[in-house]
């Protein structure tokens, strides 16, 4: 029951900040490695259809933080190199003097294209010169409306992904989180990349922890729509049209869905104290997975469906524990530290991400290994960092931090680099969730 006191302290905490002050797995093996060798790219840019448009400087630059954030590629700053396009923008604009320059500078792939207009539409030419085959390997044309300019960028850098990797690029995925809005808390999905905020729910009431659907056509929350009692819901994003899913008595919080989409697993008070259930998808049955008198709460699944992570104070504090999804073979996790909580499980399988309290007493990020032998303590600074999300690609977390006074959320790779903030404004913005690809 401490726990589960706690818990819910945190996600006041977290979720009303504001009120309260107002081949690819080989490749991916390599990438992780500190010797691994970037695939250096430079971007030429995109030709803009009139003196007066800038969306092809615009496009080059989405393109350019797209390839960097995949951490693929290393993107070279051609003009700093003097290497420049001669003036041609087609699909033989790579001529071999201008191959020869690039090589000898180290540079192995080139990008360049066009933004042009066609009626009431944009199109947008991408075409990508290999230097290991001497020819260009990529001839693509996107076409839309203006608005999805950058929508079409992100697939052009996620098509370079697949190409030299043989895995999906994580430029088009999308990002729910909880916003203040209006004394209450709403959801909202944005771009990967922090562009595009759209609101998801408009009740006025608090709507917390997202969790994606498999196919990203909905979120799955808890919501005190009643003020007094937790559900937790369902959203289509697209639409708004709103479902519940489970009204048990007590609080209902904290849900994740399988990998395979077929059994939600979360936490209710029902039984008097917090304890970590399963419901079928399908038939709507629950079972019941931990039975102890401690708080179970937050679970997290493996990426293969067979395992889930959970927080419980059964051993005197917040620890993580793993067991089999069945609720058998329940195993304690981590020891060091007198506070981990909030896991997530990477989608590579290969570290759980959750809060950690340091010896200073701050709440920061640290990475665990499943068998326990690994700790890796990922953010530091000052404020409360909360709520890890995995990218799909498990090269990046989101989370959330009050690091410079508001909450906001940020992105930083697995490795404790690259931290960036995607939120901006004077309101509080938490609980971040990444869509699967």
């Amino acid at each position: 029951m401490r726990l589960l006191l706690l818990a819910i302290y945190l996600i006041i905490v977290a979720g009303l900040v504001g009120i309260l002050e107002s081949g690819a797995e080989d490749v991916f093996m390599e990438a992780t490695r500190p010797d691994f060798q970037k695939i250096p790219i430079g971007v030429f840019g995109f030709r803009n259809g009139s003196n007066q448009d800038t969306s092809g400087e615009k496009a080059a630059d989405v393109l350019r933080a797209d390839l960097r954030r995949s951490l693929i590629f290393s993107v070279a700053d051609l003009s700093k190199l003097g290497i420049k396009l001669n003036g041609k923008w087609e699909k033989d604009a790579v001529d071999k003097r201008l191959a020869q320059h690039a090589s000898e500078q180290g540079i192995s792939v080139l990008v360049w294209g066009k933004v042009s207009a066609k009626e009431a539409d944009v199109l947008l030419d991408g075409y990508v010169y290999d230097g290991g085959s001497g020819d260009v390997v990529a001839d693509r044309r996107y076409i839309g409306s203006s608005s999805v300019l950058r929508q079409m960028t992100h697939r052009l850098a996620d098509e370079l992904v697949f190409r030299y990797t043989g895995e999906q690029g994580i430029a088009r995925t999308k990002i729910a989180f909880v916003s203040e809005q209006n004394g209450g808390r709403e959801l909202y999905v944005m771009d990967y990349d922090g562009n595009g905020p759209r609101q998801v729910t408009a009740d006025g009431f608090l709507n917390l922890m997202p969790r994606w659907s498999r196919d990203r056509r909905f979120l799955i929350f808890t919501s005190y729509q009643e003020r007094t009692k937790q559900h937790i819901d369902m959203v289509e994003v697209a639409t708004g049209k709103r479902w519940t899913l489970i009204s048990l008595p007590g609080l209902n919080i904290t849900p994740a869905l399988s990998p395979d989409g077929s059994s939600l697993a979360f936490a209710t008070s029902q039984d008097g104290n917090s304890e970590v259930y399963r419901m079928d998808t399908n038939t709507k049955a629950f079972q019941r997975l931990t039975f102890h008198a401690a708080g179970d709460l937050s679970p997290s699944w493996s990426p293969t469906g067979r395992e889930i992570v959970f927080t419980s104070d059964r051993g005197g504090g917040p620890q993580l524990y793993v067991m089999s999804a069945d609720g058998s073979n329940v195993r304690r996790l981590t020891y060091e530290g007198d506070y981990n909580a909030a896991p997530a499980w990477s989608p590579r399988g290969n570290w759980i991400a959750h809060v950690c309290r340091t010896e200073e007493r701050q709440y920061k990020l640290c990475l665990v290994s499943p068998d326990g032998q690994k700790r890796i303590r990922l953010t530091s600074g000052h404020g409360v960092d909360d709520s890890p999300s995995w990218s799909p690609d498990g090269r990046h977390l989101v989370f959330s931090s009050t690091g410079e006074g508001k909450s906001h959320i940020y992105m930083i790779n697995s490795d404790g680099t690259d931290l960036e903030r995607l939120t901006s404004g004077g309101i509080a913005h938490t609980s971040p969730a990444w869509s699967p690809m």
